[in-house]
């Protein structure tokens, strides 16, 4: 059972820390938190804020320590369900967060570069603000859905395909959402537009997925 692997003490920790980070960017952004919590469907909020983006803003820079430490915890507890149950290791859980963290600003870093090498760098930034702001989305839900599985409910293989089923919708939209948004801007680079998608959006999955099933 995963309640009796995993230090509740721990998981009490990073989730309280969890719940500080949202609650310091709902007192310090009050206004546009609100709005965030409208952005799945919604393109107001990207059409807003898109206009104010930095290279490194500070809503979108809390918003994913939540992320990386919420998507590491959802991880950790899809493996224990899916396939074994392991202790809870800390330090081995700072290297998932690590890695998760890691591999998501290289990919975004690669994506800038890409944007400028092919001249769609505006294409690019749109793009990416919207895709930043629903994995952050993301985030924000998996802190209540991994409460209830080590508290709750005993996660099995349902409910795990069910959440992870959730979680690809919301990125569907959010595909849906940005492509109608910058139909236009998309059309008229088509060619690379495509080629972005294969080289950094499917190119990556699939070779994590050949070396997950490798190992």
């Amino acid at each position: 059972m995963l309640r009796e692997v995993i230090s509740n003490e721990w998981f009490t920790i990073l989730i309280v820390f969890c719940l500080s980070i949202l609650a310091l960017t709902k007192y310090a952004f009050s206004a546009r938190f609100q709005d965030f919590l409208w952005v799945v469907g919604n393109s107001k909020y990207l059409k807003i804020y898109s206009r104010e983006q930095k290279f490194i803003d500070q809503f979108d820079s809390l918003l994913f320590i939540n992320l990386i430490i919420s998507l590491s915890l959802f991880c950790f507890i899809c493996y224990n369900t899916l396939f074994e149950s392991l202790p809870f290791d800390i330090l081995v859980f700072l290297k998932i967060i690590l890695g998760i963290g890691a591999i998501i600003l290289i990919k975004i870093l690669l994506e800038r570069l890409i944007g400028s090498v092919f001249n769609i760098d505006a294409l690019i930034d749109s793009y990416l603000f919207q895709k930043t702001n629903y994995k952050n989305f993301i985030g924000l839900l998996l802190l209540p859905i991994n409460t209830v599985l080590i508290f709750t409910i005993k996660p099995s293989t349902t409910i795990i395909y069910v959440i992870l089923g959730l979680l690809l919708i919301i990125n569907l939209i959010g595909f849906i959402t940005s492509f109608k948004a910058h139909q236009k801007l998309i059309i008229a680079n088509f060619f690379y537009f495509i080629l972005y998608l294969c080289a950094l959006e499917i190119a990556p999955y699939v070779i994590l997925y050949k070396l997950f099933i490798d190992s």
